[in-house]
């Protein structure tokens, strides 16, 4: 770190309050800044270059600099530079997207409706489907179930979804209403001897026993993330979502998608929903939308969604909610010109096959002393480290393991992400195989680098 009083490091400690960062420890250790960007690449201000393995955050498609998606933005802030959608006002770009995005849908949707953030759309979302129980006469139908270790965002609301700790920790969360259950980890839950069918089975047990507990009359939707992102990058174990369905099915509780990580190409399938068969009533989009080159999120909403709320914004005169920057013209116009460029270079495809070396060479790491779980799908995967792999144990205390293997990664030349001891690699959809593994060999020699800390020979 460049330690003089005026450098970009010395100023961002004295001036900036980090998103997920120990505040104490930046200002010991200070930031890794940034400057520019190119593929699948980035690089600091000290000119130091690194394959930016997690996408920025799960989200730049077709990696950093694409003159298409900075030459659209351009056309589109000449033209229409801002616009709204309130009182039924709108521009080209909006109705554009709106139709693309419905007429892309794995599942019959009706409307789209236009966030800036997967945190802002699963805000919306919630208070859609209360909108949607009051239109109904079900008052009483607004609780929410979401999953243990499951991450939705970090608005109240979204944040109160996320069924992680550290997001509800001293924030007064989650909020009532709000309800988790099982986390489908089949290497880190399952009862020994089980199978994962029987383990999905008593999943879907387990949901059936909550709904009931609190009373089926009472229970609105199910959100959960086709495969868990920031939880650890959990792959669903077999027959789950067919289990799950069935359970929401049966009482009439509507399934919300969180597709803001799988979504757009991420899987090997253009949604998760469509690798796992997975039937939303309600589609939340991000990241990959708009590559994050601007801030763009949506819903997707089924006619059972829609009929309702239209009927009740009849009744009040209006549906009273929005956001200023909510389908932002020139934002909307850099997710049109990122769609056609996920289709037009079969991203996809590449997601499908790239990644399929993607996991076969994390795979072979399967042995490492230190590798306790390798998981994935397509273009998202994670390596569970541990210190002991018979008992799953962790190195020192949980978390340890995976921070001292991603510092050791960032000096090899990869930006990942270690969520608790799961070290997790989301690359760019346009990583080549001889990028997989230039990436896979750093990860390689940090594990190596990190063994004589946590095995000290003697």
């Amino acid at each position: 770190m460049d330690t003089r009083p005026n450098s970009p490091e010395a100023r961002d400690i004295r001036y900036h309050l980090h998103g997920y960062t120990n505040a104490r420890k930046h200002q010991e250790s200070g930031p890794l800044i940034i400057e520019k960007g190119d593929g699948i690449y980035v690089e600091d201000v000290a000119g130091n270059r690194y394959i930016e393995a997690m996408a920025g955050l799960w989200s730049v498609a077709v990696g950093f600099s694409e003159k298409r998606l900075v030459d659209a933005a351009t056309r589109q802030m000449s033209k229409l530079p801002y616009y709204h959608d309130f009182g039924s006002k709108s521009h080209s770009p909006l109705v554009d997207l709106a139709e693309k995005l419905v007429q892309m849908a794995p599942v019959p949707m009706s409307k789209a409706y236009f966030t800036n953030s997967g945190s802002e759309a699963n805000d919306t979302a919630m208070k859609m489907i209360w909108y949607r129980s009051n239109a109904l006469g079900q008052p009483a139908r607004k609780k929410i179930i979401s999953r243990k270790r499951g991450y939705h965002g970090v608005t109240i609301a979204a944040a109160s979804l996320t069924g992680l700790p550290n997001n509800h920790l001293s924030f007064d969360l989650p909020i009532a209403n709000v309800l988790h259950t099982s986390t489908p980890h089949y290497w880190r839950e399952a009862a020994p001897g089980e199978s994962e069918e029987q383990f999905s089975s008593r999943l879907a047990e387990d949901l059936e026993k909550l709904i009931l507990a609190e009373g089926p009359e009472t229970i609105a939707a199910f959100f959960g993330e086709p495969i868990m992102g920031a939880g650890g990058v959990i792959v669903p174990p077999a027959g789950y979502w067919e289990k799950i369905q069935a359970v929401l099915s049966k009482y009439d509780i509507l399934l919300v998608a969180d597709e803001v990580i799988c979504g757009f190409g991420r899987t090997g399938e253009m949604f998760g929903s469509q690798t796992f068969g997975i039937g939303p009533d309600i589609m939340v989009l991000s990241k990959q939308i708009s590559s994050s080159y601007l801030p763009i999120s949506a819903l997707l909403i089924n006619e059972k969604v829609f009929e309702p709320i239209a009927d009740e914004s009849d009744r009040i005169g209006t549906f009273g909610h929005g956001f200023t920057g909510g389908g932002h013209p020139v934002a909307a116009a850099v997710a049109l010109e990122n769609l056609k460029l996920i289709d037009e270079r079969d991203l996809v495809g590449n997601a499908r096959t790239v990644g399929a070396h993607l996991q076969a060479r994390l795979r072979r790491l399967a042995s490492h002393p230190l590798v306790g779980e390798v998981r994935g799908v397509g273009l998202i995967a994670a390596v569970e480290l541990v210190a002991d792999k018979a008992g799953k144990a962790p190195w020192e205390k949980p978390g340890a393991l995976g921070a001292l293997v991603n510092g050791l990664l960032q000096q090899n030349g990869v930006i990942s992400r270690n969520m608790g001891d799961a070290i997790a690699f989301c690359p760019p959809l346009i990583i080549t195989e001889a990028q997989v593994d230039t990436l896979v060999d750093a990860f390689e020699r940090s594990l190596a680098a990190a063994m004589p800390q946590v095995r000290p020979q003697g």
